[in-house]
């Protein structure tokens, strides 16, 4: 009887961990989900005046660096090609990431966990959709991310035993996390977006009371009336030849 009366003491105090556990998940969902919402519609503003502004001018110096390339009798995909382009300027979108130890040894500890390749026949699909979100937080470097989906393996074992509410409250823990892991992987990728980067650095020229977009409007006018220099050269070289 005394054991009995352990053991369900021991399942109320469960129970009552996971509904502590699950008011935590709602509450940071109710503050991630907004923030990232509000990101997003930013960034879309954003990018739309950016591509007014400045698309149109980086399309107009592509146009003018195929030219030349033909001219040379290069392509623009040729190692010996040597045009400036977008994604290496400092306002382009091109990215370089260097992942930490800590970041790589926690991203093998989820792939041993959820590598589909791992799984029995019907929770390889799962796993996979585990991996694609894996995948997504290391490439934008999240270690909570990644820590979320570590914690999320151990639904199975939780499962493994206890009463109907402690099961539906840890599937639903796991549902919660999930989002969460999710929500983290998409804010932090946008944080670390060229795009978000230079967002700040507009608002913070603003706060300056200096407008970047104007700075950035003549470094690339200086780079297309360069490129016509050269193309015009080139031309010249051609018809002379």
């Amino acid at each position: 009887m005394v054991e009995l009366v352990l053991s369900n003491t021991e399942g109320q105090q469960q129970i009552a961990r996971k509904h502590a556990e699950l008011k935590e998940l709602e509450a940071r969902l109710a503050q991630i989900e907004p923030e990232l919402a509000t990101l997003q519609s930013q960034l879309r503003i954003f990018e739309t005046r950016y591509l007014q502004v400045i698309g149109e001018r980086y399309d107009e110096l592509a146009e003018i660096e195929k030219e030349i390339a033909h001219l040379q009798g290069l392509s623009p995909d040729d190692e010996s090609y040597d045009g400036d382009s977008f994604a290496d300027d400092e306002v382009g979108c091109g990215q370089n990431r260097f992942h930490s130890d800590k970041l790589k040894k926690l991203y093998r500890e989820v792939a041993r966990k959820f590598h589909p390749d791992l799984a029995d026949e019907d929770a390889r699909l799962h796993c996979h959709q585990l991996m694609i979100e894996a995948n997504r937080a290391y490439e934008s470097g999240s270690h909570e991310a990644l820590e979320a989906l570590l914690e999320a393996g151990k639904l199975q074992d939780e499962l493994a035993t206890g009463s109907p509410e402690l099961i539906w409250l840890t599937r639903r823990a796991a549902e919660l996390k999930e989002q969460v892991a999710k929500d983290d992987v998409e804010l932090a990728a946008l944080k670390s977006s060229e795009l978000y980067r230079l967002k700040l650095r507009v608002e913070n020229a603003d706060e300056m009371g200096v407008d970047l977009f104007v700075d950035l409007i003549a470094q690339v006018d200086r780079q297309i009336r360069k490129a016509r220099n050269r193309l015009e050269a080139l031309q010249s070289v051609m018809l002379t030849a």
